[in-house]
């Protein structure tokens, strides 16, 4: 069940994959040596085989105390503490899995919060979930970042009025640091059920952590076979320090790419429920590469459905892109195409075959096109879309990313340019501590 990352469109040579095969090896080894930049952030590293088993026996009794006794989930978070299990949850559930009765679902709705400063979007959810069995998942390493901390405020004094002080305490799941911030003394003081997101681990590679697992699971996900995938793609990455590697395969070629001036990587899907990875895929080499200057550019598209608003500038645009196209083997649902006695659209041609069919050949010959319009293409091949290959996948991109910041000579486990809105916004808002920054503002506005 390997990923395959198929580079005969990428336009790339073996003498330039050769060439650079010496930097990739060298980067992997820093990253396992933890001789490098950053390297105390590397507990996700070998997480897979090294996390914590008792408290993932304890997160499973959690997540079967969620998934019987409620009726929804509220999931707090931003960034790293968002994305990465919603990308999960949408890959995996149905379609509309919201709307299906408590019958039809195997776990309870789950809801995202805190993952931007929209009244509008929070004012609906509070007005959705007040009248229903819920309960709270709030992540956050500090407890203090604006956005989860303002939806936490929210819905916890909701369940503190809906079901009492004390009741809401058993309603309530914390995922924070080990030991200090505001979040975990208030879960101490409270004695909320807590769960930890490792000092060595940021946000952005912490999917297969306790940030990433609660969620997952109490949507009904196998996280065990989840974490046994990323242990899988773990163990296999470091069997192999070839360029038969797929990963070191995907890093060479996107590298290579990127000194050929192609510095943005359009991350391409043609099923709808992938759109949400590809958004944590952008954070994860978006916040890792881009710095000092340097960094390939993550954009996503949607396909077939972004082919009619941006596949004239992807096909005869700037040629400064390349894209990185996912492909899922086997599909387990379709819907067969009806004949009509009209035939007005002229679709009869198709008839009788499956819509999964019809994509595949949009897929093809949109490939065909874009690299006939001079646009390289990196395939990457899943198996099957299920949990152990969305765990394969996710720490196959980790691994990547970390092994390219290195290449790139960045340090890929910070984001010191992430801090500067913030600043700004606390000297606006009028935090205490930010007025001198206020004064400037206020004179360039």
């Amino acid at each position: 069940m390997s990923i395959k990352v198929d580079i005969k469109n990428a336009m790339i040579t073996g003498e330039e994959m050769s060439n650079i095969y010496t930097q990739i090896k060298l980067a992997d080894e820093m990253l396992k040596n933890k001789s490098g930049a950053g390297n105390d952030f590397l507990g996700w590293l070998d997480y897979p085989d090294n996390y914590d088993k008792e408290e993932f026996d304890r997160l499973l009794d959690v997540v079967g105390n969620i998934q019987n006794d409620c009726e929804a989930l509220v999931v707090i978070g931003i960034g790293g503490s968002y994305l990465g299990s919603k990308a999960i949850i949408d890959a995996l559930n149905p379609f509309f899995v919201n709307e299906l009765d408590g019958n039809q679902r195997k776990a309870p709705k789950i809801y995202f919060a805190g993952q931007n400063i929209s009244g509008k979007y929070l004012k609906a959810l509070y007005e959705r979930v007040k009248g229903q069995n819920f309960m709270v998942n709030v992540i956050s390493k500090s407890g203090t970042t604006t956005e989860p901390a303002i939806a936490f405020r929210v819905f916890k004094n909701l369940l503190e009025e809906k079901y009492g002080k004390e009741e809401s305490k058993k309603r309530i799941f914390v995922t924070t640091d080990k030991a200090r911030g505001a979040l975990k003394s208030l879960a101490d003081e409270e004695g909320y059920a807590s769960f930890v997101i490792p000092d060595d681990v940021g946000g952005r590679y912490s999917v297969h952590t306790s940030v990433g697992l609660l969620p997952i699971g109490a949507a009904g996900f196998d996280i065990k076979a989840f974490m046994q995938g990323a242990k899988d793609q773990m163990d296999e990455i470091n069997g192999d320090d070839s360029l038969d590697n797929p990963c070191y395969r995907y890093v060479a070629a996107r590298n290579v790419l990127y000194r050929k001036a192609k510095d943005t990587e359009i991350m391409v899907n043609y099923e709808p429920e992938m759109t949400m990875l590809a958004e944590w895929w952008k954070q994860l080499f978006g916040e890792s590469e881009g710095k000092e200057g340097k960094g390939i550019f993550p954009v996503s598209v949607n396909n077939s459905t972004d082919l009619h608003s941006l596949g004239q500038i992807v096909q005869e645009g700037k040629r400064n892109i390349f894209e990185t196209v996912i492909t899922v083997n086997n599909h387990e649902e379709d819907m067969i195409i009806p004949s009509d006695d009209n035939d007005l659209d002229g679709l009869n041609y198709i008839a009788g075959k499956g819509m999964n069919y019809v994509n595949t050949q949009a897929y093809m010959g949109t490939l065909l096109a874009h690299v006939d319009g001079n646009v390289p293409n990196i395939v990457l091949e899943l198996e099957k879309l299920d949990a152990y290959n969305l765990g394969r996948l996710v720490y196959f991109f980790e691994r990547a990313c970390g092994i390219s910041g290195y290449v790139l000579g960045v340090n890929p486990f910070n984001q010191p340019g992430v801090e500067a809105y913030k600043k700004n916004m606390f000297a606006l808002l009028g935090k205490k501590g930010f007025e001198d920054l206020a004064k400037q503002l206020k004179g360039k506005m």
